[in-house]
């Protein structure tokens, strides 16, 4: 039995993720507030590579990580026209294609291990080597013979894909609240719903349902609503080169770095990962592995000059696994967070399973693994 909508929802969260709740909740009919200390998507989404690569991402088994991936890319494209369509700005969505590197002989068997499954799931993936490498990729290093083929697999542009999901909220009627300063105080009412303060605002917030989607911060929400929530920030260093999509034709990964080229004339290089509390300045050392890297996969970017060097905050859990379901007693309480490096890929189908089960429409099965309340009772 479908629920009734709720009449006013909050969203706590600016970036990719709370950005995707508020627009699916503000199409599905409901009042929509979003609420963010800062600036809108100016944290880990902003930064993002804007990688759709499930397939490159999970390589060892299909687990419900993975199966939540791949559900997300095959509902990127319709998603990413609804929000264009909303919003009138283009994402810039690049049917590219990827490959994953074999470095060495003794990774071959792996990979034609991860094919095997992978093909099962409808990859379409194949093993490419010599000659054919080399014509889908004329650029690569001629030391890499060998590499694992994803044809489906794409990437957007992330500062776009923000600033159309802003704009595609508001046209909806979101009230979008940026620099709203952290959360001062929360109060979870007994018949569901809830109270919100923010340090910069001067008047408290009512409403009926509320959406966490705090990023690196969730784990500040542990005192409030009482369960344990180990999201800890990881520090993803990336930079660009000046460069055209003929000279790098695919989404690349290598042990050591990716490679994505842009419709801006940008190639983004990344990421360069570290633990560094909530710092986003890059250092030297890190920036340092990815133009090492660069110069040895793609030679023919050692002697350019970086165009950028940025760095973002990966809200990462102990598991792996996005927190991502109904907090368990709290009627109207529905949390989106912790997508690590994966936020962007899954943000169509966060959204879509968040506001399910804000409506009383979702499976159980489908949100079991990525339940907000598994690691409180542990």
């Amino acid at each position: 039995m479908v629920s009734v909508l709720p009449q006013e929802t909050v969203v706590l969260g600016g970036g990719i993720i709370g950005l995707s709740c508020a627009f699916e909740a503000a199409r599905r009919g409901h009042r929509v507030t979003l609420l963010e200390s800062g600036e809108l998507g100016g944290q880990a989404s902003g930064a993002a590579a804007g990688m759709l690569a499930p397939f490159s991402e999970n390589t060892e088994q299909p687990d419900p990580f993975f199966q939540l991936s791949l559900n997300s890319l095959r509902l990127f494209p319709q998603w990413v026209r609804d929000v264009e369509e909303a919003s009138g700005i283009k994402a810039e969505l690049m049917h590219t294609g990827s490959l994953s590197l074999i470095q060495h002989e003794a990774d071959l068997l792996p990979a034609q291990g991860r094919l095997a499954w992978q093909n099962q799931w409808g990859a379409g993936a194949e093993l490419v080597q010599g000659s054919a490498l080399r014509k889908l990729e004329p650029n690569l290093s001629r030391h890499i013979e060998a590499a694992v083929f994803n044809p489906e697999e794409s990437h957007v542009y992330a500062p776009k894909l923000v600033a159309g999901l802003i704009q595609a909220c508001r046209r909806l009627g979101v009230r979008l609240g940026q620099h709203a300063g952290r959360l001062a105080r929360l109060e979870l009412r007994q018949g569901g719903g809830a109270a919100i303060q923010m340090m910069n605002l001067e008047k408290e917030i009512q409403c009926d349902s509320l959406l966490l989607c705090s990023g690196a911060w969730a784990g500040e929400l542990e005192s409030w609503l009482g369960i344990t929530i180990p999201v800890h920030p990881i520090r993803g260093q990336i930079c660009s080169y000046p460069g055209s999509a003929e000279e790098l034709r695919h989404m690349v990964f290598s042990s050591q770095a990716y490679w994505v080229g842009k419709q801006n004339g940008e190639i983004v290089c990344g990421a360069s990962e570290d633990v560094a509390g909530f710092a986003t300045g890059v250092t030297e050392k890190g920036i340092a592995r990815l133009t090492s890297a660069s110069s040895s996969f793609y030679p023919f970017l050692d002697n350019r000059a970086l165009i950028r060097q940025w760095a973002g905050l990966r809200p990462a859990t102990r598991d792996g696994f996005p927190l991502l379901g109904r907090v368990a007693g709290r009627s109207g309480i529905i949390m989106a967070a912790g997508h690590y490096r994966n936020g962007i890929l899954l943000s169509p189908v966060s959204a879509k399973l968040a506001i399910d089960e804000l409506e009383g429409r979702s499976r159980s099965d489908e949100l079991r693994p990525f339940s907000p309340n598994r690691f409180t009772y542990i």
